[in-house]
């Protein structure tokens, strides 16, 4: 069993009903309390809920990709539109175990962990002491973002 780290964010329809229909969807063992957060990467749209769920899975780290684009499509998200627009449901593998992957359309630990405080803040939620392999401890890095902001 590898312990994995799935970051979850929603922006439309029941935010919050969406991100905890998910955690149940991909097996989260637990789950982040949920953050109200400004919309990252393009600003003209709604407001996101986000967290951090973790897992237990013996998926490898591309099954585990695969199931979460599965869960996504179930939960109703449409590929369509701006990158980082608004969708009804985003599952982002964050880290799988202490791998360092980077594949087609496979990067973990997921490349912009580190510069987002929406994503490491839960992270920090579930284990502070959590290591991001080539970045470094979460609370360390939640630190330094939360310094230069």
């Amino acid at each position: 069993m590898t312990i994995a780290y799935v970051g979850l964010g929603a922006n439309l329809g029941d935010r919050e009903r969406s991100i905890r229909r998910a955690a149940e969807l991909i097996g989260a063992r637990r789950l982040s309390s949920l953050r109200e957060t400004e919309p990252w990467g393009y600003e003209g749209q709604p407001r996101f809920l986000n967290a951090a769920a973790e897992l237990a899975t013996e998926l490898s780290p591309r099954a585990l990709l695969d199931r979460l684009l599965a869960v996504e499509n179930s939960l109703g998200r449409t590929r369509e539109g701006p990158r980082w627009g608004p969708r009804t449901i985003d599952l982002d593998l964050l880290l799988y175990g202490s791998e360092r992957l980077d594949e087609p359309a496979l990067t973990v630990p997921h490349p912009h962990l580190h510069e987002r405080l929406f994503v490491l803040e839960p992270l920090a939620e579930l284990d502070p002491t959590l290591e991001v392999p080539g970045k470094g401890v979460v609370s360390d890095l939640l630190t330094r973002l939360q310094s230069s902001s």
